[in-house]
């Protein structure tokens, strides 16, 4: 979505508020991969307080917040992070699952002396930051075992279908683009950039209901999950130029690639790698997310519960102790202007 279209979108939505439509606080929901913009803001802000401790991960978290909220103009937020062994479920599919991640450092600077200083400030950090999300009007979720993706891909799709809300999903994860519908839409925090079904077809050539099939065929790098050997982005329509014109499922490939292979080695790997291409496609497949009934219905039951109320006092008191300064611009205004809104909406 290029930013004329997001302003008109974003006029229509004041338009609308001037107007004065019922809005609850399912309207618009937004619904925040808390890890994703966590190491964003830790990788790329060197901020240090007056006791020379980095916060760069918190008060940049904190900072972007704010802007997502004054941009998109939730009724409703989320901010969703991986549990404890959330991994497990999806390395018992694939053993080297996103292995070899947070062996590096992702900082370039000299503010901590080696990996473990930098792990030991994300930690730090990351719980801090907790006791400050307790303080706004906003619901954060991790449940132990459980990744953030197959909890915001069940609220999503849950919210949409059951409360009729426009969902925002806030992440730089292009797994996400397989959930876009007419009611959910992926905004990328690096780029700046709303994805929905317009911007997925001109960027990817497909529609957001095959990117799935797209990400399987082609495997994922960061998460070592691997896709066909040989096929890469400009031989997967030539092969497969269906994934462009209807919407296709995985039998559909496989049905595909079972009349044609005699006539390219591709075809013939996917019929001989069936398993393997069934299990990365049930990895990458949030459509059918890797969560039981009972997390299922925590997060149904989550949705109607009433919003927290904002705890200014709370948060400026965390605000002072942990010497964040001007790292959030006159946060006493700050605060009300972003926060109180979400305690407005029933």
């Amino acid at each position: 979505m290029d930013k004329n279209e997001l302003f008109k979108l974003l006029d229509n939505v004041t338009q609308e508020e001037q107007v004065g439509p019922t809005f609850t606080k399912h309207s618009r929901v937004l619904l925040v991969d808390g890890l994703n913009l966590f190491l964003r803001n830790f990788a790329v802000l060197n901020y240090i307080n007056q006791d020379g401790v980095h916060i760069g991960g918190l008060g940049g978290f904190l900072r972007s917040l704010g802007y997502l909220i004054q941009t998109i103009k939730p009724t409703s937020v989320y901010l969703v992070f991986d549990g404890i062994g959330s991994s497990n479920n999806r390395k018992n599919l694939l053993p080297e699952y996103k292995s070899g991640r947070h062996q590096t450092r992702v900082t370039n600077w000299d503010t901590f002396d080696d990996l473990e200083d930098e792990n030991v400030s994300k930690y730090n950090q990351i719980s801090r930051l907790v006791h400050y999300l307790k303080c706004l009007p906003v619901k954060t979720i991790a449940i132990d075992k459980a990744e953030a993706d197959d909890l915001i891909a069940h609220l999503s799709t849950h919210l949409a279908s059951k409360h009729k809300s426009k969902v925002f999903i806030v992440s730089s994860d292009k797994d996400f683009l397989q959930l876009v519908n007419n009611d959910i839409t992926v905004y990328s925090p690096i780029e700046k950039d709303f994805y929905d079904r317009k911007t997925i077809e001109s960027k990817f050539g497909l529609p957001p209901e095959n990117f799935i099939l797209y990400k399987t065929l082609l495997g994922d790098n960061s998460d070592k999950v691997p896709g066909v050997k040989g096929l890469g982005k400009g031989k997967i329509f030539k092969l497969f130029p269906e994934l462009q014109t209807k919407i296709l499922t995985l039998d559909d490939i496989f049905r595909i690639s079972a009349e044609k292979y005699k006539e390219h080695i591709i075809y013939s790997r996917i019929i001989f790698e069936e398993d393997s291409v069934r299990n990365c496609f049930k990895i990458m497949n949030l459509s059918n997310p890797i969560i039981d009934d009972n997390e299922k219905q925590f997060l149904e039951d989550l949705v109607i519960e009433e919003t927290p109320k904002l705890k200014a006092g709370d948060f400026l008191r965390l605000y002072s102790e942990d010497g964040m300064g001007f790292t959030l611009k006159n946060v006493d205004r700050w605060l009300p202007n972003n926060f109180n809104v979400l305690n407005s909406f029933k």
